[in-house]
This record gives structure tokens, sequence and C-alpha cells, in this order.
């Protein structure tokens, strides 16, 4: 690059009556040229399967990296971004549950329900590895050049139906084990009286599911935005290689 600049350079200063079409052929020339050594000038862009490489040990990474934050305990629950909230149904009438002196039951009924998701996220690893597998360099490449979170939306895309199949039997012996169910009857059993919540069945496991899929989803979102911008967290020398262009 400092020899086609010093080129540029000596061509303007010396006055040269060529024209700008000309100018453009001496440049080109001089970046064909071989150095001392007889080899060509380099490159320094990345060729696609570097690329294809770079996205998808960066998925890899990030998909582990966010699947171990959300199934440690209170990955889920401590975590105010992704912390599953109550069933819409639940939630209108939370106020004035707490108010009746509630508190303690529609606690419970949260934190079991964090405590499934937390149970069921390790399930996510296989099938995010499958289908970083299956990525092709066409996806790396679009997806490098696109948004911060271009790599998870494409996760998303290829792995949401597989996920929610895999997760939802997991959550449901999960609601089980940790009582979720048992946490709503006696909400409900409490708040009968007051009329606040009707003695109706709510699909527990979906929204258990759905919502922990939404949160790992956002986790690996933020690990992908981390390989992207900051050099700290490119923890291979691949992913220097591709994500530092």
């Amino acid at each position: 690059m400092k020899k086609i600049m010093i080129g540029i350079a000596a061509l303007v200063l010396l006055g040269s009556a060529a024209s700008a079409t000309n100018l453009l052929d001496r440049v080109k020339d001089l970046t064909s040229r071989k150095d001392k050594q007889g080899t060509p000038a380099k490159s320094e862009a990345l060729d696609e399967k570097t690329v294809a490489a770079g996205l998808k040990e960066a998925l890899s990474v990030g998909s582990q990296n966010a699947v171990k934050l959300v199934s440690q305990a209170d990955g889920y629950f401590k975590n105010p971004a992704i912390k599953i909230p109550l069933p819409e149904k639940v939630r209108k009438a939370e106020r004035s549950l707490r108010k009746i002196g509630l508190s303690k039951q529609v606690d419970e009924f949260v934190l079991t329900m964090n405590r499934a998701a937390e149970k069921a996220a390790p399930a996510a690893k296989d099938i995010f590895i499958g289908a970083v597998k299956e990525m092709t360099i066409q996806d790396a490449v679009g997806i490098l050049r696109g948004g911060d979170t271009a790599a998870t939306e494409y996760m998303r895309s290829k792995t949401h139906e597989r996920l929610y199949g895999a997760f939802k039997p997991t959550v449901s012996k999960a609601v089980k084990d940790v009582g979720v169910t048992n946490s709503y009857q006696r909400l409900v059993n409490k708040a009968k009286m007051s009329r606040l919540i009707r003695d109706e069945s709510l699909d527990l496991d979906h929204h258990v599911t759905s919502k922990a899929l939404d949160g790992l989803f956002y986790m690996l979102g933020q690990e992908e935005k981390k390989i992207r911008k900051d050099p700290v967290a490119r923890v291979t020398d691949l992913l220097k290689k591709v994500f530092g262009k």
C-alpha cells in the first residue's frame, strides 16, 4: 500500500500529463507487481471459507456461553432481561393479589417457572451445534455483512422449532419437579375468595417454554455483539482474524 501511495504521489508531483485513466492503469500495475522475492502482493481480504469457519466458531462459542449462562442457578431468575414473567392472565391481577397478602404465593410461582427454564436450557446445546454444522458459506458471508445480531437471527430461524420441541418435554418435567403447577394452584386457591383469578387452567408448559427460548436467543444475541465489537471476547485466533477486519 505504501508503494502504491508513493507511486501516485510521484506522478502528481512530476506533473504527469497522463489522463486519469492512465493514472489508474499505473496504479493497477503497481498493485500487480511482484516483490523482491518474486511473490505477488498479498490481499488482506478474507476468503469465503475463512469467513464461514469464523462464523461457525463464533456461533459455537456464543451459543455455548449463552446456554451456560441461562442453565446455571438464577440464570433466568436473577437476570431482569430474561426473567420469565407471570402469565398474562395472572399478571393483570398481580397488584391486587399482592394487596390482599398473596405476595409470597406470587413470588413462589415466578421462582418455580424460572427454575423450570434453567433446568430445561441444556437441551439447546446439541441443537445449536447441529445448526452450526449445517451453515453454508453463503449463509456465513451474509451473516458477517449483517447487523449486530445477524447470526442470532439466523440461528433462531433454523432452530426455534426444534428447540421448542426439545424444550417443552423437558420443561414439562421440570414444571412438575419444581412444583410450578402446585405453586400456581396454591395461588389460585388463595385468590378464589377475591375472584381476582378464576380457577382456570393455563398452558404453563407453553408459557415457560416460549419465554425460556426468548431469553436464550436474547443471551445469544448479547454474546454475538460481544464477539463483533469487543476484542476481548474473541477468544481464538480465528475469531480475531475474521472479526478483527
